[in-house]
């Protein structure tokens, strides 16, 4: 779809841990082809925002590894700019999510290649003085929605929302009326929250 000056633009926070954000990234891609939007993408963090929550300690040990990927996102960003970014978690959330791949430098540096940037930018993994734009992407996105939520948020016509989740992401004209209707939501001020208890995983497809 041709963008405008009116194109509307829709933030995204995501973290690349998440498999709920990633569906919900499928979905505002699909979005962009039927409607006149383009999503933002922002890099928030579960391993901030856990890390003093009393988690079990499985899950614990999972957002432990959550560093690398947000640290790698961030140093994509800062170098090559935000469609990089796009390029990046589509490449890293296939590898993870419909892949089944771990988080590891060789994943990092075929990511890298992927997308046409150095593969050396893998050792931002390891790079904790990035740790400061991480926090302060993550509170630019938990701080517009509340502190009682995780990933993904989503902030349409000036409100932010977690969610939504989805599975499978929506397609085609499905997929933008299912926007339509987020943003009918988000323009009535006093809307807060819908929700239900999921009973089925992330459908990969």
């Amino acid at each position: 779809m041709t963008r405008t000056q009116t194109t509307e633009t829709v933030d995204f926070w995501f973290d690349p841990l998440c498999p709920w954000a990633w569906m919900t990234s499928r979905w505002m891609l699909e979005v962009e082809q039927v409607r006149d939007v383009r999503t933002v993408f922002h890099v928030m963090s579960l391993s901030v925002l856990n890390e003093d929550k009393d988690v079990p300690d499985e899950y614990r040990e999972m957002i432990a590894t959550g560093w690398g990927p947000v640290r790698l996102a961030v140093a994509v960003e800062q170098q090559h700019g935000q469609e990089s970014l796009r390029e990046f978690y589509t490449a890293i959330g296939t590898a993870r999510h419909p892949g089944g791949r771990d988080f590891e430098r060789g994943l990092y540096e075929e990511v890298l290649a992927e997308i046409g940037l150095p593969t050396e930018l893998a050792d931002a993994a390891e790079d904790s003085s990035l740790d400061d734009a991480v926090r302060a992407s993550h509170a630019d996105g938990i701080d517009r929605v509340g502190q009682e939520v995780g990933t993904p948020v989503i902030e349409v016509g000036g409100v932010a929302f977690f969610g939504p989740v989805l599975s499978p992401a929506p397609k085609g004209e499905d997929a933008g009326r299912v926007f339509d209707g987020a943003r009918l939501l988000a323009g009535y001020d006093g809307f807060y929250e819908l929700k239900r208890t999921r009973d089925r995983d992330p459908i990969f497809d």
